[in-house]
């Protein structure tokens, strides 16, 4: 099969593989009929996450088709199904919590030492997310393997194409779970630090969960008009002082919730960012997090701090006596998918939600390179792309 793989630093190529086997009983082979470039593969494209090798499948956003099952799958062939990106077990500890992202179990047992040195406790597993998550072939392929296919697929309703449900595989979860954490209540000023898609689909969640007021906080002037479509003010950090703005759009209030859509490689020509960036150029393992420590500080008292955001290793100057004198509340991780598909699935089709306005491009998976450079170069433009293995 052919398939995108990793060979280093802004260097993805599609070569040829061979074809999946199922392994496990619950298992299933999934032929993919559709897969998206997510930003957070950007991080795996830029070398900042730890733990890749040449020769890496990608791909953690991705719907197909059942082509086999193993024995104990409750799945059956022909099906199309949308895979979220976390592979968990639905049986251990945390995901009888619906803590579907620290499954236990997911993560092999040899792979789980590096991950565990770093964060204290081992990660849970993702698809095509280096050997921290288990070293899973990734979905940017002609075909994959699905473990805990019982667990994790949402099979797609009859009439519903591929653009409408692809996005429940992550961001859509994502920008839901984001808005979620932030803990909204009617008639909250919700700030978010980054339009792109986990950032668009918050304010659509916040707005729907009843925020009074959405800002959102880019240099994309796309991106933030997209924002716009869904009722957000927009504030260009390079033409307006962030904070300033804020405070004079809260009645000198702050925000009353905060969520940090940018994560590890945030933008912006000051000065503890250069230092981040220097600091990253070395070697992984340092974040940046301007965008993280400006949302801190300009919460308001007694805030509540979402961070969806992907971070990956340390951060410094981290404005923890913000944290503590102002009494603020900060929830983050990777996203437990599986608890949301279903209800998301349905506010789709009521039209609650929409998923498609996103999309700017469609390529085949030979142009998966292209894909990645442009969506790396040209955010404004290029704000998701949509790969279809077998496209001409």
């Amino acid at each position: 099969m052919r398939a995108l793989t990793w060979h280093g630093n802004n260097d993805v190529r599609v070569d040829t593989h061979p074809d999946p086997e199922i392994i496990n009983p619950r298992d299933v082979i999934l032929k993919v009929t559709s897969t998206a470039i997510c930003g957070s593969d950007l991080h795996l494209y830029d070398g900042v996450i730890p733990g890749m090798k040449s020769g890496d499948i990608l791909g953690h956003e991705f719907m197909g088709e059942v082509v086999e099952v193993g024995p104990r799958s409750t799945l059956t062939k022909g099906q199309r199904v949308v895979v979220p990106f976390t592979i968990s077990c639905g049986q251990c500890f945390f995901c009888q919590q619906q803590q579907f992202s620290a499954c236990d179990n997911g993560n092999p047992v040899e792979k789980q030492d590096a991950s565990e040195m770093l964060y204290g406790h081992a990660m849970g597993a993702a698809f095509g997310y280096s050997h921290l998550t288990g070293g899973y072939a990734g979905g940017q392929a002609e075909y994959v393997r699905v473990p805990f296919s019982d667990v994790g697929p949402i099979v797609v309703p009859d009439g519903m194409e591929d653009d409408d449900v692809l996005f429940l595989s992550d961001i859509l979860p994502t920008g839901w779970m984001a808005a979620e954490n932030a803990q909204i209540t009617p008639g909250d000023t919700v700030a978010i630090w980054g339009a792109g898609p986990v950032g668009l689909f918050a304010v659509q969640s916040a707005v729907i969960m009843g925020a009074e007021q959405v800002i959102v906080i880019d240099h994309h002037p796309h991106r933030l008009e997209l924002a716009t479509k869904f009722g957000a003010k927009i504030i260009n950090f390079e033409e307006t002082h962030v904070r300033e703005a804020l405070m004079e759009m809260t009645g000198g209030l702050g925000p009353d919730a905060v969520i940090d859509a940018v994560g590890m490689e945030a933008h912006g020509f000051v000065a503890d960012n250069v230092l981040d960036l220097i600091k990253q150029k070395i070697g992984p393992g340092a974040d940046r997090g301007h965008a993280l420590r400006q949302a801190i500080l300009a919460v308001r008292k007694g805030g509540r701090v979402s961070v969806p955001g992907v971070y990956g290793g340390m951060l410094d100057k981290w404005p923890l006596g913000a944290m503590m004198e102002k009494g603020l509340q900060i929830k983050g991780g990777q996203t437990h998918t599986q608890k949301y598909t279903h209800d998301l699935l349905r506010r789709i089709q009521e039209g609650e939600i929409d998923t498609t306005f996103l999309i700017s491009h469609r390529l085949s998976l030979e142009d998966a390179p292209t894909g990645y450079k442009n969506f790396h170069d040209k955010q404004n433009e290029w704000t998701k792309v949509v790969l279809k293995p077998g496209m001409a």
